[in-house]
């Protein structure tokens, strides 16, 4: 095995001031969570942290410290004490195992431990001429080198590296409060949810479900997404609400014209939304919203959905274009669950000329067609919540035909 250590780099710490312990003090809980279970040791330093890898592969902690936000990149690394011989053999070490082909290079060096007598340009200078000696296919340029040999002089040891590969950023997952993101099947609506937390904000979902009316294959894809997401969460586990949506979904198609069917249940669903946020201390309620993307995003759709809470909404989509979207997507591996081709009620008997441009006096007007408030209270008092992780898969298909079946089943 090649590389020694992972260095890591914490992200943007330096924006919270004083408070910079506690955020630290929370990533590197997440590191130390995250980490469970593989042969390593974790060094926590004031600015940086040092995964000793034993026997494990540099790729294996990367994969692990991806799912961790406020993190800005990492470096595998060789580490000696600092003798200018023996820094040498190591970098030399190192680039006959990366350099493969003619490539410009240069040497850069960090001396944090002041205590050394050489200056950081003479470090790499002796450094670079015994490297030149030993290692085929180098090239020396100082402006613009294809690899970067670093040196960063500590006092705890010396430490060689030439990546630095990208974290998610951001701030540490939970330090930032908690938010109830309103998550379909969709591709928008999980990629608001792993923007949210890399803000720093923790997440619970609510899926809105109407089976039987709607396949069971259609939670699957949410149960599915959730378990993608909860790789994000600081302890791998994400809560899902599953309101039973199905009897309030019926009364809107009998009772409310087609054009404003999408909106009214949209402002059922948001109502439902916050309910359960304030129940679980949610202080936020995220959606997937993209303006302009489809019919019930337009500035006047989403004003008249969102006039019936007083919570904060976060959009964290709303400027972005589809293809953004699906790059996102692709990144977090959410894209092709989906893509799975069930409906859910959102996108269930979606009325062949939705109105582009609601108003709200009309839509208060059409939902005094109905007794919604009744609905609404057992919807809410019947929501089923699961704690959902990546770590033990959760599997409805063929338990049922509806979440009330499969739930009544298990007990």
């Amino acid at each position: 095995m090649m590389y020694e250590y992972v260095m890591v780099r914490y992200g943007d710490l330096i924006l919270k001031g004083k408070n910079q312990h506690i955020f630290r003090h929370n990533i590197n809980n997440q590191i130390a969570h995250k980490m469970y279970g593989l042969n390593i040791e974790i060094e926590f330093q004031h600015d940086l942290v040092f995964i000793k890898l034993n026997d494990v592969e540099a790729k294996d902690v990367i994969e692990r410290l991806n799912f961790i936000s406020g993190l800005s990149s990492y470096s595998k690394t060789l580490k000696c004490d600092f003798d200018i011989e023996k820094i040498s053999d190591k970098a030399i070490q190192l680039l006959k195992h990366e350099i493969t082909k003619k490539t410009t290079f240069k040497v850069e060096t960090k001396r944090a431990d002041k205590t050394i007598n050489l200056k950081s340009f003479e470090i790499s200078n002796l450094v670079s001429k015994k490297v030149l000696r030993e290692v085929q296919n180098l090239v020396v340029d100082v402006k613009n080198p294809e690899k970067t040999l670093n040196i960063e002089a500590r006092n705890e040891g010396t430490y060689i590296f030439t990546d630095r590969i990208p974290g998610m950023g951001g701030f540490p997952t939970s330090t930032g409060g908690r938010a109830m993101l309103l998550i379909s099947g969709g591709i928008d609506s999980p990629v608001a949810g792993y923007l949210t937390m890399n803000t720093g904000l923790e997440i619970e979902c609510v899926h809105f479900e109407s089976s039987p009316l709607t396949p069971i294959e259609s939670v699957q894809k949410v149960i599915d997404l959730v378990s993608i997401l909860s790789k994000y969460a600081p302890s791998s586990k994400i809560k899902l609400h599953l309101v039973p949506f199905r009897e309030l979904h019926e009364q809107i198609l009998n009772h409310i014209p087609e054009a404003y069917i999408i909106t009214i249940m949209r402002r059922m669903m948001y109502r439902i939304a916050e309910s359960l946020a304030k129940k679980n201390n949610c202080k936020a309620i995220v959606s997937g919203d993209s303006i302009g993307q489809v019919a019930s995003q337009t500035l006047e759709s989403l004003i008249t959905v969102q006039s019936v809470v007083s919570s904060l909404l976060i959009r964290p989509l709303a400027t972005y274009d589809k293809n953004d979207i699906i790059k996102v997507a692709k990144k977090i591996k959410t894209y092709q669950i989906s893509s799975k081709p069930f409906s859910d009620c959102c996108t269930l008997y979606i009325p062949k000329r939705p109105v582009i441009k609601p108003i709200v006096e009309r839509a208060l007007i059409y939902e005094e067609l109905f007794d919604y408030q009744k609905y609404l209270k057992t919807a809410i008092k019947n929501t089923r919540t699961i704690e959902i992780s990546e770590r033990k898969p959760i599997n409805i298909i063929d338990k049922g035909f509806s979440i009330e079946e499969i739930f009544n089943e298990k007990n």
